[in-house]
C-alpha cells in the first residue's frame, strides 16, 4: 500500500474546517491536520500576492488519491487550489495500517 500526505492551503478556517469535515467524512482522508494560520507570497494573474493562508496536511492512500484530489478541487473556493501529494516513505506501521483502514478506496 502506498501513502500520501496531501498538501492544500484553504483562504480561512472556517473553509479549512469544511474542507477537512467533508475529506474525512467520505473516507477519502483519514487524518486532516489544520495549522496556524500562514503567509503565502505568490505570483497571480501577473501580479504579486501576499494572502494569509490556513494550511491543511491530509493523510490518504494512493488508491484514494484520485476521488481525494476531485473532490478536493470541486470544493475549494480557489480558481487553482494548490493540491500537491508526497509519498509517505516510512511511518509507525501501526499508524499507518491506521489509515488504510478508514478509506472506502472510491
Amino acid at each position: 500500500m502506498k501513502y500520501l500526505l496531501v498538501i492544500c492551503n484553504a483562504p480561512d478556517a472556517a473553509t479549512a474546517r469544511q474542507l477537512a469535515s467533508t475529506l474525512v467524512a467520505e473516507q477519502l482522508a483519514a487524518c486532516v491536520n489544520i495549522l496556524a494560520p500562514c503567509l503565502s507570497v505568490y505570483r497571480w494573474q501577473g501580479q504579486l500576492e501576499e494572502t494569509e493562508e490556513i494550511p491543511l496536511l491530509i493523510k490518504t492512500t494512493q488508491p484514494a488519491y484520485a476521488a481525494l484530489q476531485a473532490g478536493l478541487a470541486e470544493l475549494h473556493p480557489y480558481e487553482v487550489p494548490e493540491i500537491i501529494a508526497l509519498d509517505i516513505e516510512q511511518g509507525l506501521p501501526a499508524y499507518l495500517t491506521w489509515v488504510s483502514s478508514l478509506h472506502a478506496f472510491k
